[in-house]
């Protein structure tokens, strides 16, 4: 495991993250082995029931992971002047507490890369100026890796749900205006806070991409909600990656399968480190209820938007709202809670 070498100093500017006292439960994380003949039935279950699960036999070098990781710590590990002249992100480019322009903030520093060469992001280039050459190599090599265990797990889910032809949801990832993207995370070891209580590092949402594609080193704070409203902690696994559903998945599923909403909490006792892929459609892909799956436009839970017309509503958004409300076509009882 990498650890940071001494505390990094966050935006002071920022007012304080408020603590809070969480309260969790015990559910065990499923978890596919990628080379298992049933992956495809037991990522659809996975998918159907919590929204997330871990893979492993992935197929990804253990090296890669572990490179990545240590270029990120000497990025993060740079002074604060350095680090703030690859922001704000917009939304690409380094952020410290602030998470979106809304208000949102958390006990984190970030980089958000473009995964995308052919869409161009001046701060994605300003972060790659500023470090050697081996980060963005490593960050090219990943993202590479990456897409290829996400249009493995979306080719599965295809199957497994009987979607033809098999490369239905894979080749929104795998075209190359894909709008997809790469974010390092870096929490801080935190302060102690009252007894029970803990910081937030990244607070309750969902990914409203189409797959997430997590990998942390072995600091515990990722936790998922779910069905029932219950929290449940995540343990560590530096040589897996944890799937995460996300919106748009979702509405292709016509909300047979559920984007988990997630968090992560600060640890105050070591840093923790994740690297997530989010795998997303061309910006002017249409997302909607797949007709093989949903046939009548009747039975449609919502409405047909462009890939570019939710994103730009969700960075309107809070991170915690509800963003698919704005698109059911009929509201949904059981999300009026979280409008």
């Amino acid at each position: 495991m990498v650890v940071l070498p001494q505390p990094v100093a966050l935006d002071n500017h920022i007012s304080v993250i408020p603590p809070f006292k969480p309260v969790f439960t015990s559910q065990p994380i499923p978890v596919v082995d990628l080379t298992d003949p049933q992956a495809k039935t037991l990522i659809v279950k996975a998918c159907e029931e919590f929204g997330f699960f871990k893979v492993v036999n992935h197929g990804v070098q253990p090296g890669l992971m572990t490179r990545l990781e240590q270029e990120a710590i000497g990025f993060f590990a740079l002074p604060q002047t350095l680090k703030s002249q690859a922001g704000p992100p917009e939304p690409y480019g380094y952020g410290s507490k602030r998470i979106g322009p809304n208000g949102d903030v958390g006990w984190i520093e970030y980089i958000l890369l473009n995964a995308n060469p052919q869409l161009s992001s001046h701060k994605t280039s300003t972060i790659f100026s500023q470090t050697p050459q081996n980060f963005r190599e490593a960050v090219e090599e990943y993202m590479h890796e990456l897409k290829e265990v996400s249009c493995k797990v979306l080719e599965m889910v295809a199957e497994g749900l009987g979607i033809e032809p098999r490369d239905t949801l894979s080749k929104m990832v795998r075209d190359e205006k894909s709008d997809s993207c790469l974010r390092l995370n870096h929490y801080p070891t935190a302060e102690e806070e009252a007894e029970n209580m803990v910081k937030v590092g990244f607070g309750e949402h969902t990914d409203p991409q189409i797959i997430s594609v997590l990998r942390s080193n072995d600091t515990a704070g990722l936790q998922i909600c779910l069905k029932d409203g219950s929290w449940v902690a995540v343990p560590p696994d530096h040589s897996s990656f944890f799937i995460n559903v996300g919106d748009a998945l979702q509405v292709m599923t016509n909300g047979r399968f559920k984007s988990v909403k997630h968090r992560v909490l600060a640890d105050t006792r070591r840093s923790r480190v994740s690297m997530i892929y989010f795998g997303g459609p061309p910006l002017s892909e249409k997302i909607a209820p797949l007709s093989c799956l949903v046939p009548k436009q009747e039975d449609w839970l919502y409405k047909e938007f462009t890939w570019s017309q939710y994103k730009s509503s969700a960075y309107k958004s809070k991170l915690g709202d509800y963003r698919l409300g704005l698109f059911e076509k009929q509201p949904l009882l059981t999300h009026m809670s979280n409008v």
